[in-house]
């Protein structure tokens, strides 16, 4: 075979094909040389750039014993029905490493099936990143619903609401929630619900077999705050309530029991699905959301969980 030529798209191409031919074909860096006509360096350069440049996803599918213990004993102590738990990266300030990647998987899991089934979406910047490691796929007899509404406090488009991204990936019938966030009064949110379209975004949010979401804490990195959908004041006010966690805007105190609070009566996405009937999967990490993960699992506003190591001994820790 020809040697490689050295323009970019080219060497992408390369890249693509060792990195297939490694990770996909099996093949030792020795056969890769050989097969692309380089030498052993080369194709080791190649097959690390195929990762490096994102052409290449890896997934480890070979349990950690350490990890499916702490899973375990999450369910155990929280009454879960669902629970992975990923290795953790000690040298990350990543709140999404491993999680993301494992969310996706547990998505895909869902997405494979042949039934029909009504899959809820909340929002955030770890399911946002989950979405972004979802294989393209097709699955017209699938539904997708937004649990929130799509537009900021200053009419843009929200940021990390998924469900525009998840359209790009997976070829099913997507229904945006056609709201703001929250709202400026509940006469409005109650107007608002009473259009035919939102009514019915509604209702099928609340038959939904599988629920995502992301879990935000209420403390100087609260999303709620980070991304202009409550002020400094309100914030205060929350905590001097109780609130330690919020899902979707819904905001909670360390039991899990929504807080009767301004917030709440402005809030415009659904109600979170109900664990009797569905799973609802909470995805995070991090020492600022333990609190909330664990209110949230206390209260049961969700059932099942994907965090890491480090996460999971300290939730284990405080449900103890």
């Amino acid at each position: 075979m020809a040697r490689i030529r050295e323009d970019d798209t080219t060497r992408l191409d390369e890249a693509a094909r060792a990195g297939w031919l490694y990770y996909v074909a099996g093949n030792t860096q020795e056969e890769i040389a050989a097969k692309l006509g380089i030498s052993r360096q080369a194709a080791q350069r190649l097959v690390s750039l195929s990762v490096s440049a994102g052409l290449v996803r890896v997934r480890i599918d070979h349990p950690i014993a350490a990890c499916l213990d702490l899973a375990e004993r999450l369910k155990s102590a929280f009454g879960l029905t669902f629970a992975e738990v990923v290795p953790s990266d000690p040298t990350s300030t990543s709140t999404t490493l491993g999680i993301a990647e494992a969310c996706a998987g547990e998505m895909e899991r869902w997405l494979k099936r042949d039934a029909p089934t009504v899959i809820a979406l909340g929002t955030g910047r770890t399911l946002k990143a989950a979405v972004e490691n979802l294989s393209p796929m097709s699955c017209p007899q699938h539904r997708i619903v937004s649990l929130t509404g799509n537009i900021a406090p200053d009419g843009s488009a929200s940021v990390y609401n998924v469900i525009f991204s998840m359209a790009d990936k997976v070829k099913a019938p997507h229904y945006p929630m056609p709201l703001p966030v929250v709202v400026s009064s509940p006469q409005e949110r109650d107007l608002l619900h009473r259009q035919k379209v939102v009514e019915a975004t509604l209702h099928l949010a609340a038959t939904a077999q599988v629920t995502f979401v992301g879990v935000g804490e209420v403390d100087a990195n609260a999303p709620l705050v980070l991304d202009g959908f409550i002020t400094a004041l309100e914030q205060d006010e929350l905590l001097k309530a109780g609130a330690v966690g919020e899902i979707v805007g819904w905001v909670f105190d360390r039991d899990g029991r929504l807080i009767e609070c301004g917030l709440n009566d402005r809030v415009a996405s659904a109600v979170i699905p109900s664990v009797e009937a569905s799973d609802v999967i909470a995805v995070a990490m991090g020492p600022g959301k333990t609190p909330a993960m664990a209110a949230a699992m206390r209260g049961r506003l969700v059932n099942g969980l994907i965090t890491d190591e480090a996460t999971a001994a300290r939730l284990i820790a405080e449900g103890a």
